[in-house]
């Protein structure tokens, strides 16, 4: 007898993203219009305007050195706890377990592995652009500086851009491009843009990163979102390849189970000689499966007479006509006979 295989928890998880094949109607993917080539473009720009303006030790590298001197965290002391754990909604790990958790259920709720797969693809560019860059441009930070006035470039420094304040851009503004909604949209963008302008302050409060740094780091985190869209062709294929594959590997596991194996006819039984000369066996119905089961006889209490003795009783239903001159078996009296 073959029996039902028990379903793990991977199978249960993709037979819920499976209860709707296609993607729901209505989520929005964003597409590169020329409104978002524009900022894209303008915000590129912004982004060498201010390392070029670091580089050559402008006026943007003075103020940095102004905002350091300040010391903020003496001006304000009183904030400084509280700005410790704030500056934690900037740092990768736990930012990207809060969101991943959310779009998690994002996922199982609109049966579609999209809001992951571009959780996945934005952390992956901010690290390669983001990190590219730091040790790219080797800047030092205020804590390490060595020359006043100085630009602090190509020290072996990995300050410049600002990863948290690029990240928190990144990690809480997926939230608003995944939204299903314009009004949904505007207010996470809003959250998203209030939250990275705080972290990216407080590391200046801090007094862990140049002003300059915060400034490229939004900048930075704002390309990578105005970029995704360029990525969602891939983001799709990846999640039809990810479907093929569980498809391979379910259908992979239902050939490893054992198939019920055929009834085959005794050995003894075989008919013998040339197959091809044996008749086909007439299958035939059974006939005790068609007859309804027999009530089980009741005897009453009792003397009983022999059958010889007994009057015949024509039965209730029968289509023998009944017959009047029919005498009991055992009387004198015969059944006269015809025809001489």
């Amino acid at each position: 007898m073959r029996t039902e295989r028990k379903l793990t928890r991977l199978d249960r998880v993709f037979a819920r993203l499976d209860r709707e094949p296609e993607r729901p109607a209505h989520i929005d993917v964003p597409r590169m219009s020329r409104h978002r080539v524009v900022l894209f473009a303008a915000t590129l720009a912004f982004y060498v305007a201010i390392v070029w303006a670091v580089v050559i030790t402008s006026w943007l590298v003075r103020f940095d050195w102004q905002v350091m001197f300040f010391r903020p965290y003496q001006q304000w002391p009183e904030i400084h706890a509280f700005l410790d754990y704030y500056v934690v909604l900037g740092q990768r790990g736990p930012t990207a377990v809060m969101v991943a958790a959310w779009l998690g259920w994002r996922s199982w709720r609109q049966h579609t592995l999209r809001p992951l797969l571009t959780l996945g693809v934005s952390l992956l560019l901010l690290n390669v652009t983001v990190g590219a860059a730091k040790i790219g441009m080797g800047r030092l930070g205020p804590h390490y500086a060595t020359n006043i006035g100085s630009n602090e470039m190509w020290l072996g420094g990995d300050i410049f851009p600002s990863g948290h304040t690029a990240n928190a851009v990144v990690t809480w503004g997926i939230l608003a491009y995944l939204a299903s909604t314009p009004a949904a949209r505007r207010w996470l963008s809003a959250v998203s843009a209030v939250v990275s302008l705080g972290v990216g302050l407080t590391t200046v409060y801090i007094g862990t990163h140049w002003l300059s740094d915060v400034v490229l780091g939004w900048a930075a985190g704002l390309l990578i979102l105005l970029a995704l869209p360029w990525f969602e062709p891939l983001i799709a294929r990846a999640e039809a390849g990810i479907f093929d594959l569980r498809d391979a590997w379910r259908a992979r596991r239902r050939g490893a189970l054992p198939a019920p194996a055929p009834v085959d006819a005794p050995a003894s039984l075989a008919p013998l000689g040339n197959p091809a000369d044996q008749e086909e066996p007439v299958v035939r119905e059974p006939v005790a499966a068609s007859r309804p089961p027999r009530p089980q006889g009741y005897l009453a209490p009792g003397p009983h007479t022999a059958r010889s003795e007994r009057t015949p009783v024509t039965p209730v239903g029968s289509r023998r006509p009944p017959q009047t001159d029919r005498v009991t078996r055992g009387t004198a009296s015969a059944r006269p006979l015809t025809g001489g």
